[in-house]
């Protein structure tokens, strides 16, 4: 997609490109994100801080000190046999557990995913005639009926919907075969046609309609989530005014893939409703946005073309292209269009047009010099109700420049609405300013809940 290097290109053992489900890659053992989170010394983001991710809002059940049944792996029985055990850490969807007895040893702790269906509520073996048998090397206590019944007075567990609930909210109301609008990452200021492959986890994988510039024995495929801004349903771009890649072929090549079904504007996220009347952006008006093709920079940019619906078209100061080629399409709600002076407030260093000297300089000069204007501050959107993420966080996140890959990731940075990602084990050059509410973020153990191939920081 153009400006910057990208890991795939920079990395030849990256050859992982997608979840074993989706594509039949044989996926290599699962990244141990508990040993990792200890050997880094950190916390992983808490699920409810990602509202697209399952169960964000029931995440509120599961507490440290939550009581559970879960399968006992120090028993004598060859038989499957049961234990009690509490939540001594929880880590996204991941929950460090202790066997009851071993009291303050924690040289037994083993880390489980809490929505894996391994981790029951208290009453599950009684209710499904399984045993209950305590860990063998547990010698000190000798009556396990009193030493239960004091340790589960008040004690929490997990609701017995909890499954049910995790089971709804990983539906999504996007099919297979279904066409849709999606951003051309070859030509990024266009759409074109798309065919939903295959569903992960609410990420589509997205083929083409058009294969015709395709290279030989390549499939031209796009990795989104359904919630992504990047999609948009059949007629969206007509609709608007955006570019679209036409092709007399589109509709034929679209038939043969994997069934075929209209989207319907009901299955797409809304974006928020902006006044478009008086004092709206115009064309020609001056702001700073993250590059799209360089989602570490935040640059110098122009509203070059104003659609409709709230939607423009946005071009970086300054770069190689001039045929527009390279123009991005934001809607004025989006958290990736900022008012100037954004990057001087927040100490943010801010990428000048080439020629330009970032020592010097200043909108205020810039802007006379272009003979422009700047977009005022009031048409952006503001609304910030906060979120529970702070530096240092671990979580799972999409390389957007190669977007079918999921990565171990770090929260660097948080200004505002904003978030700068790092991808742990790269360099600076890789990291990525993204919303809070981005779709493209995770919980510690989703990749893991979904079945998709998370990325571990290189040489682990």
């Amino acid at each position: 997609m153009g400006r910057p290097p990208t890991k795939k290109a920079t990395v030849l053992n990256k050859v992982i490109k997608a979840s074993a489900a989706a594509t039949g890659v044989e996926a290599p053992a699962a990244f141990n994100w508990g040993s990792y989170l200890k050997s880094e010394a950190s916390v992983a983001a808490p699920v409810s801080c990602f509202a697209h991710a399952p169960l964000s809002s029931n995440w509120d059940d599961v507490v440290v000190g939550m009581k559970v049944e879960v399968l006992n792996t120090n028993a004598l029985l060859s038989n499957k046999v049961y234990w009690i055990a509490t939540v001594i850490q929880v880590a996204g969807y991941k929950a460090l557990l202790r066997y009851e007895g071993y009291q303050h040893d924690g040289s037994h702790d083993f880390w489980c995913s809490i929505v894996s269906g391994e981790l029951n509520p208290i009453g599950w073996c009684s209710m499904t005639s399984k045993l209950l048998v305590p860990p063998q090397d547990v010698k000190n206590i000798t009556d396990w009926k009193l030493y239960l019944m004091r340790k589960l007075v008040g004690a929490t567990t997990l609701p017995v919907c909890f499954y049910v609930k995790l089971a709804e909210s990983m539906k999504s109301s996007f099919r297979v075969g279904m066409r849709l609008e999606v951003v051309d990452p070859k030509h990024v200021s266009r759409t074109r046609v798309a065919v939903v492959d295959s569903i992960v986890g609410g990420r589509l994988r997205l083929v083409y309609a058009d294969q015709s510039d395709a290279p030989e024995n390549v499939v031209l495929d796009f990795w989104c989530h359904m919630w992504s801004p990047l999609l948009h349903p059949l007629g969206w771009s007509k609709t608007v005014g955006h570019a679209i890649k036409a092709s007399g072929n589109d509709l034929e090549a679209a038939i043969n893939i994997k069934g075929n079904s209209e989207s319907t504007f009901q299955v797409f996220k809304k974006p928020r409703f902006v006044y478009m009347g008086e004092g709206f952006f115009e064309e020609g008006m001056k702001l700073e946005a993250i590059d799209p093709l360089n989602l570490r920079n935040i640059c110098v940019a122009t509203v070059h073309k104003v659609l409709l619906d709230g939607y423009l078209m946005v071009g970086i100061d300054g770069t190689e292209l001039n045929n527009g080629s390279d123009w991005f399409c934001y809607h004025a709600s989006s958290h990736a269009i900022l008012p100037i002076n954004f990057c001087k407030r927040n100490d943010i260093t801010l990428t000048v047009p080439q020629g330009s000297d970032p020592q010097t300089f200043t909108w205020d000069k810039y802007l006379q010099e272009t003979k422009a204007k700047a977009a005022p501050a009031r048409l952006f959107n503001t609304d910030n109700p906060g979120h529970g993420f702070s530096p240092n966080m671990k979580l799972e996140a999409v390389d957007l420049m190669e977007p079918r890959l999921v990565c171990v990731a770090t929260v660097k940075r948080c200004v505002g609405r904003l978030l700068l990602i790092h991808f742990d084990g790269w360099e600076n050059e890789f990291d990525q300013w993204i919303d809070h509410q981005s779709p493209d973020i995770y919980p510690v153990g989703w990749c893991d809940l979904v079945g998709y191939q998370l990325q571990p920081p290189p040489g682990l």
